[in-house]
């Protein structure tokens, strides 16, 4: 049951590669700090130096505060898998490199560093949730923190089974932050992933993989991340990115081409955005077929 577990994650973790990479932020933080505004945009640009000094920033004067130190860990990942190559649309189109054993080979300090961040948030996070167990930034902030395990789990240690616990616990706190603000419109990126993931497991593997609130509706996957790009505060281009993989995956690279064109627009020094791109162009312009 084990290996059909596992092979049922081809096509599938391609977006976890991507699920934890950029920060949440709540919507109900009218008051956000310049520096994680400066840091965000530096991470959709691929700037991970100074998306750093600006988090660094944040955390020196909001030490209590979980966020900066999600930020921070995100930063880490993403910088981590960009720097593995994982994030080339050639992963997500083989399959068998999604689920393959080879080892790849994980800067040891960015390890420590990324998971000693992620402690940092979720004791603070923990903290605040003891006192104030609807705090939205506290439930965000561990949603997060927990979707950057699951992507290290089963992208660079090559752990799949294991990071399903990740995820459960990841969207877990995304639902419970839903049902107290239905309008924290980012926090419908993390369920998005979780449908979709659902979605694509075989009916037979679903009766032992179970998400608290999810069908496994890829029609709702599409719905709840079109929610995202649409009306959340930071997570909207993100959710374009996602919207963008899960197109090439179902074979419509027409609307993966547009997403990736607007992106490309909007981010000009983002130069994977721009490859992934001229890639999905060459490949409709030649005919090519994208195969799942």
């Amino acid at each position: 049951m084990g290996q059909m577990i596992l092979k049922s994650w081809r096509g599938v973790l391609l977006l976890v590669s991507v699920a934890g990479l950029f920060p949440l932020a709540s919507p109900a933080a009218d008051g956000l700090d310049a520096e994680i505004n400066q840091a965000i945009e530096r991470l959709y640009n691929a700037d991970y130096q100074k998306a750093h000094g600006h988090l660094d920033r944040y955390v020196g004067a909001q030490p209590d505060d979980p966020l900066g130190y999600s930020l921070r860990a995100s930063a880490f990942l993403f910088s981590e898998l960009d720097r593995l190559g994982i994030l080339e649309s050639e992963f997500f189109a083989d399959d068998k490199r999604i689920i393959e054993k080879k080892r790849l080979k994980p800067d040891p300090a960015v390890k420590q560093k990324l998971f000693a961040t992620i402690d940092e948030a979720q004791v603070r996070a923990t903290k605040v949730l003891a006192e104030k167990s609807d705090d939205q930034n506290a439930l965000f902030c561990m949603a997060v923190t927990q979707g950057i395990t699951m992507d290290y789990t089963a992208l660079v240690e090559k752990r799949q089974l294991s990071s399903l616990s990740s995820a459960r616990r990841s969207n877990g706190y995304a639902q419970r932050l839903l049902k107290i603000n239905p309008q924290f419109y980012d926090a419908y990126l993390t369920t998005g992933f979780s449908e979709y993931l659902l979605a694509s497991l075989p009916f037979y593997v679903r009766w032992f993989v179970h998400f608290d609130d999810v069908s496994g509706s890829k029609d709702r996957a599409i719905h709840n991340l079109q929610l995202v790009a649409k009306w959340g505060r930071y997570l909207k281009p993100f959710a374009r990115i996602m919207l963008a993989i899960v197109y090439l995956r179902e074979k419509q690279p027409l609307q993966t081409r547009a997403l990736l064109a607007e992106l490309a627009s909007e981010y000009p020094k983002n130069e994977l955005i721009r490859k992934e791109l001229s890639k999905v162009t060459a490949q409709i312009e030649g005919g090519a077929v994208l195969t799942q």
